[in-house]
């Protein structure tokens, strides 16, 4: 990160250095000692936790636009969706046929990286949550069509590393799920949701109910897998009972491979542009 301020005061840096040089004494290694800003301990207090809210916001943010990133397509989808060429070793038949949405995740990703190369490479920035599975297919496309792609790694409780694809400048780390949401969001001009479990539930939920709650503007929104989607979510059902209004279900479209997605995208025309828009599905 850089430090372009123009400024007669001395530097937070200067200082940091300089206190690690004061002579060895009680007073000097008493925590109270320490400067704020540079003690672990005092930050991760429970008072501090506005603070640390505010940072986790503004690191990434800052340096999203140091880097020049306009505007994102946000992958969402399971950890757990195996390369088609290690298919045979997943867990369940499921995952094994859910691996052809590894190879589709990929080729959209290059597809949309390749589109925002050709205006200058700051629009169609691939954004994911930077771990494995559609996640990893996803930074994987945007490098082989030789682009940047954005990685959103969060602290988990089992041991969890960006994967190798990631823009090592643009991986981040969060503590917050709800400030990491708020970044998958923030510049995202299309959401592609593949199928997963409970994380790829809650980032889809809470973006739809941004859209629908006007906090979010309309957005290409895909569904990749039209009968995994209709098995695990009874749409129609919500809609019935009333719980959401026909109109809601116009929020999203199903698509099955790259190339109805990039089709889908071409042809979004926000409201009343239905579930269906690829012919045939």
């Amino acid at each position: 990160m850089t430090d372009d301020r123009k400024s007669a005061f001395r530097d937070a840096h200067t200082d940091i250095e300089t206190a690690h040089e004061v002579p060895d004494t009680p007073q000097t290694r008493a925590p109270a000692y320490k400067l704020a800003f540079a003690d672990d301990e005092f930050l991760c207090r429970d008072e501090l936790r506005p603070v640390r809210l505010q940072l986790e916001l503004l690191k990434p943010q800052m340096l999203l636009d140091e880097y020049g990133v306009e505007s994102t397509i946000v992958l969402f989808g399971g950890a757990r969706i195996p390369k088609p060429q290690d298919a045979n070793g997943a867990r369940t038949q499921t995952l094994r046929d859910l691996s052809k949405y590894y190879e589709e995740a990929r080729k959209f990703s290059r597809q949309m990286t390749e589109r925002g190369l050709k205006t200058g490479g700051h629009n169609n920035i691939i954004c994911t949550g930077g771990g494995p599975g559609v996640m990893e297919a996803g930074n994987q496309g945007a490098a082989e069509a030789g682009g940047i792609s954005i990685g959103l790694n969060i602290v988990l409780p089992h041991e969890q590393a960006p994967n190798e694809h990631v823009t090592p400048d643009l991986c981040f780390n969060f503590h917050y799920f709800a400030i990491r949401k708020m970044h998958f969001l923030m510049r995202a001009s299309a959401v592609a949701v593949f199928p997963g479990g409970f994380g790829t539930m809650d980032e889809m939920f809470e973006s739809l109910t941004l859209i629908q709650t006007g906090r979010m503007r309309r957005v290409p929104f895909l569904l990749f897998g039209k009968e995994f989607w209709q098995k695990i979510i009874n749409w129609d059902a919500l809609a019935d009972a009333g719980t959401i209004s026909s109109e809601d279900l116009d929020l999203f479209c199903y698509v099955e491979t790259a190339e109805e997605a990039v089709e889908a995208i071409d042809k979004w025309e926000g409201a009343g542009t239905k579930r269906d828009v690829i012919p045939g599905r």
